[in-house]
């Protein structure tokens, strides 16, 4: 059958689980073979290429996640290339620079993801002029950009060199690029001043990417003219200063992470007259004043953060940010009370303002139907939890943890169905630029390159520097852990730690079927820990120390099998520890601080061991039992003081020299008082 297909003009085998060796010389047939697409998405596919030498002419070619390790020298004998993608391989060596002189109708060429080192060369005989896209990301090129890049270069509408090692400054001859709409060179070790070449001239960028480098200086200076900029990374530099106003003419601008750098005073008005704005991300620097009330006017405005800066002040009660989906405003100085308002927002999705110094209670305004990561740990709040922040349908991590709330714990907390129920589809990967995918064509459609009447394009992929994940610091099994992407949509947490909230534990808990982490350590709370707990299939860390819980641990919790971080020390808990299924990877570091617990596990004996008085009959389970221990503690003490007392009288009754000296003492202790009182009164008759 494959000797009598010699016809085949386009095939197509991308992103299949292939395995084992594909040789390209069992193509040799198809003489007419214009377009080859071949990838993995296992990375368990060789591809060989010798003895390979095509008798056709190809057009396009892809042969991505294929575990080439050496360059296929059959394209020394191709000159028709128009599209060559070489992704994703294990190609070491210097740059190709023969690919660029052979092919001189290579429009895009990409050779992301390789192991290519060394500097990287420009051959200024070669020509150029149809190269339309350059990828040469994620390798290991060094030293600096040739002076005359831009020269050789010109016609580029995108060019990606980020995570690299190159260094220096950016050439100037870069800003004859006047075609140049997409510039990434992120996570290198370029140097100097925002390159002025590319900020100044007239050049229609949508999308610069200088991130993680060690740019420094004025940030957004005055000769900034990138009047087409739709996506803006300065973020991970060392810029300083205030903020100038050079954006201002980029009106169209979507996206702008400056995060992470030194810059310093107020955040600029000028922000909210970028309409078009919806990602702002200013974390990581020394920003000051109040929260920006000019986000009032960005009404396509749905990711912000501020976090980990010095603002301070209280924000305005009519705040109105209705489209923000994620909030983040951690680590300031930011006071006053939360505004009502954004817990109002059906949009909102994630809510960070952990580490400030807001006071007040909680809004109880709380729109139902918004889906909510709440995270306000380490503030003043006070007063009770407002049930209708767990009257909602999803909700994801809930960290109310170091304030000061007090009463009871909400019993409808068993109402949220997230932490009942695994929703699956619950994603919090948030894409900068969802609507910018198809952006220039980054893999252009292969119908342009290849005329026939099969209509076939290729999926188009995302460029790598465009996406960015929420994330969420939050507390389990001991320690503060970042949940980002994949991870955030399945974690599900409630931490309501270091508060002075009392009362029982309200059975309902055991119906979070799908909760992982759950924290209400360093509480007043009383009573029995809930048989129901046995129900928390999916929990990981469950944390109830330093508490007045009594009662014995249920033997019911044996069952959870995921449990691998147990704390309840420092209670009144009583009877033998679990020592089945999990609970055997215990020990007495769980459970110290409470003195009538025994088993093994904490090395005392359950027949030797102390029990606090038996609940009388009738009572139920869950009735307060500290009361009974302290009873038998007040009866305890009369009986050791009766004892003392009365063995004082029998010793003095029974020896005369101990009555002499116990008399002698007391005649003692009658003088020095009458001294001491006599000097008293004296002294204040003198004054």
């Amino acid at each position: 059958m494959k000797s009598r297909i010699t016809s085949l003009e386009y095939l197509a085998l991308s992103s299949i689980n292939f395995q084992g060796t594909f040789p390209l010389s069992s193509l040799a047939n198809h003489s007419r073979l214009e377009v080859l697409l071949l990838s993995s998405i296992n990375n368990m596919l060789q591809v060989k290429t010798e003895n390979w030498l095509p008798t056709y002419c190809l057009k396009v070619l892809q042969l991505s996640n294929c575990n080439l390790n050496v360059g296929p020298t059959f394209l020394l004998h191709q000159c028709h290339l128009r599209f060559l993608d070489l992704s994703h391989n294990k190609w070491v060596g210097n740059f190709p620079t023969w690919l660029l002189q052979n092919n001189s109708r290579l429009q895009t060429l990409s050779l992301a993801n390789n192991s290519f080192s060394g500097i990287l060369p420009l051959l200024p005989n070669a020509k150029h002029d149809m190269l339309r896209l350059l990828d040469i990301s994620s390798n290991n090129f060094t030293g600096k950009l040739p002076q005359n890049m831009g020269i050789f270069l010109q016609k580029l509408e995108s060019l990606d060199m980020s995570e690299n090692t190159f260094e220096g400054d950016i050439p100037y001859s870069m800003g004859e690029m006047q075609e140049l709409h997409l510039l990434d060179l992120s996570r290198n070790n370029f140097s100097g001043e925002l390159p002025r070449p590319i900020v100044s001239g007239c050049l229609p960028l949508d999308m610069l990417d200088l991130s993680s480098n060690n740019f420094y200086g004025q940030i957004f200076p005055n000769y900034l003219n990138l009047t087409y900029l739709g996506w803006l990374y300065l973020n991970n530099n060392h810029f300083s200063g205030k903020m100038k106003d050079g954006l201002l003419s980029s009106t169209s601008l979507e996206g702008l992470d400056i995060s992470n750098n030194m810059l310093s005073g107020n955040i600029p008005h000028w922000i909210g007259n970028i309409s078009t704005l919806w990602v702002l991300l200013m974390s990581k620097n020394h920003l000051e004043g109040n929260f920006p009330v000019q986000l009032n006017n960005l009404e396509s405005l749905e990711l912000v953060d501020i976090s980990e800066n010095s603002l301070s002040g209280s924000m305005i009660a009519s705040l109105n940010l209705s489209s923000v989906k994620h909030l983040s405003l951690q680590k300031n100085a930011l006071s006053g009370l939360i505004p009502n308002a954004l817990f109002r927002s059906s949009a909102l999705m994630t809510l960070d303002l952990r580490d400030n110094k807001f006071f007040g209670r909680i809004p109880h305004q709380i729109n139902e139907l918004s889906n909510l990561h709440v995270l306000l740990r380490g503030n003043y709040l006070q007063g009770r939890i407002p049930n209708q922040l767990f009257q909602k349908k999803k909700l994801g991590i809930i960290d109310l943890s170091q304030n000061r709330l007090n009463g009871s714990i909400p019993s409808c907390l068993g109402n949220v169905s997230i932490w009942r129920e695994r929703i699956d589809d619950f994603s919090y990967e948030y894409e900068l630029l969802e609507g910018y995918k198809e952006y220039l064509s980054l893999n252009p459609t292969i119908v342009t390159y290849y005329n026939s009447t099969l209509d076939l394009q290729p999926p188009v992929e995302k460029h790598s520097a465009i996406d960015r994940q929420v994330e969420a610091e939050f507390a389990t099994k001991n320690r503060y852990e970042f949940f980002t992407g994949s991870n955030l949509n399945y974690m599900t947490g409630l931490d309501l730690s270091s508060n002075e909230l009392s009362g029982e534990i309200p059975w309902e808990l055991g119906q979070l079927q799908n909760i992982h982490a759950l924290n209400l350590s360093n509480n007043l709370l009383l009573g029995s820990i809930p048989k129901s707990f046995s129900n928390l299939k999916m929990i990981e860390s469950l944390d109830l120390s330093h508490s007045r819980l009594s009662g014995r641990i249920p033997p019911q919790l044996t069952g959870l099998n995921f449990l691998s971080n147990f704390n309840v020390s420092y209670n009144n808990l009583s009877g033998p520890t679990p020592d089945k299924g999990q609970f055997g990877t215990f020990d007495e570091n769980n459970y110290k601080g409470n003195l009538y617990l025994c088993g093994s596990l904490i090395k005392r004996k359950c027949s030797s061991a102390v029990t606090p008085t038996a609940t009388p009959a009738g009572k139920e389970e869950g009735e307060d039992e500290s009361a009974i221990s302290m009873v038998a503690l007040y009866w305890s003490f009369g009986a050791t003081y009766a004892t003392v007392i009365l063995g004082l009288i029998v010793a003095l009754c029974i020896n005369s020299h101990w009555r002499r000296l116990w008399f002698y003492f007391i005649d003692r202790c009658i003088d020095t008082s009458y001294y001491w009182l006599s000097k008293y009164v004296f002294c204040r008759r003198l004054c």
